[in-house]
């Protein structure tokens, strides 16, 4: 499989999540060369998972730092199934296999996030193969976002694969592959189809980035209509302070209801309000067919990594109370 021709990412599967509004490409002028999609060739065999979590959250805590990762962990590990371990262009941390292990020392559950931006081939086989020796629930598998042009600008960005062939590559070695796929990126009517290609190179389950519960459920209907049967896993936007919602609100592809954001932060307790709206959102999605469970995903809070990892495992608590063990 040869990337399509123009892609910055050298992506062989595109669309990406990071297409602009209007379809304009995430990293430089002019619009996304996926405008047909990208077709799996031949299905790969699917690790299946030991277990699909009702609660999954965003692990958040200072990159480098094993006390406040412990403290982060040990919060969150009582009332979530697992911890989602992102990656950010902005802010590198410890190599996956060893997150992966403190986290697990930590009592925590990890579904750790491979990006193929900072990784040649090589190197995404060694992350894979120490993950699987870790007995890691799940491996996250994604392009990654561009760098932005001021972040380290002397760092090469390798792209040597894109995330469904990623996918492909932790089936093959044993690993439950997750995938992600946006909704509301556009273009809309190829998402669900993206997913259904996904699922073919070996996807077990799959993780959505934000979109308001409408969006979602007709997501989820093109999805069954697509052929998908993998467990999906439904993002939770989860903020207290302007600042947690300005996160948010400042990513592509991702959609939030700018009226439900405003009563929280107009609310006399917006970490009652937010928790609150949370909580509402998680079981609307958990109504949704084919909705498995839910990503309590986002910052939390500004106040600090321990007191956001607090306010999530208060709505996981919430969430649980309310849908059962």
């Amino acid at each position: 499989m040869r990337p399509r021709e123009g892609c910055p990412k050298h992506m062989v599967m595109g669309p990406c999540g990071g297409v602009r509004e209007g379809g304009g490409c995430e990293v430089i002028p002019g619009p996304c060369v996926f405008g047909t999609p990208a077709i799996w060739p031949d299905p790969v065999l699917a690790v299946p998972l030991s277990r699909t979590p009702l609660i999954l959250a965003d692990y958040t805590a200072d990159p480098y730092s094993v006390p406040m990762l412990t403290k982060v962990a040990s919060v969150l590990a009582a009332s979530c199934d697992a911890l989602l371990v992102g990656e950010h262009q902005n802010r590198p941390d410890f190599p996956p296999t060893l997150l992966a292990s403190l986290l697990q020392a930590a009592g925590a559950r990890p579904w750790m996030t491979l990006a193929c931006r900072d990784r040649n081939r090589i190197v995404l086989e060694q992350e894979l193969n120490g993950l699987r020796h870790l007995d890691v629930d799940a491996v996250l598998c994604v392009t990654g976002d561009a760098r932005a042009y001021d972040v380290r600008p002397d760092v090469t960005q390798v792209f040597d694969l894109d995330g469904p062939r990623l996918a492909a590559l932790a089936a093959s070695v044993g690993l439950a592959a997750a995938v992600s796929e946006t909704p509301a990126a556009p273009p809309r009517d190829l998402r669900a189809g993206r997913l259904a290609q996904k699922q073919r190179a070996g996807a077990a389950v799959a993780v959505l980035n934000h979109a308001v519960v409408d969006t979602v459920t007709a997501f989820m209907a093109g999805a069954a209509k697509a052929g998908v049967t993998v467990p999906v896993i439904a993002s939770v936007a989860v903020f207290t302070d302007e600042p947690s919602a300005a996160v948010l609100n400042g990513l592509p592809g991702l959609e939030l209801d700018p009226a439900a954001v405003q009563a929280v932060l107009a609310d006399p307790d917006p970490v009652e309000a937010g928790i609150a709206a949370a909580s509402r959102e998680a079981a609307a999605l958990l109504a949704v067919p084919g909705v498995a469970g839910v990503n309590l995903s986002g910052l939390g809070s500004a106040r600090g990594c321990q007191y956001a990892a607090q306010v999530k495992a208060e709505l996981a608590c919430r969430i649980r109370e309310e849908h059962g063990p």
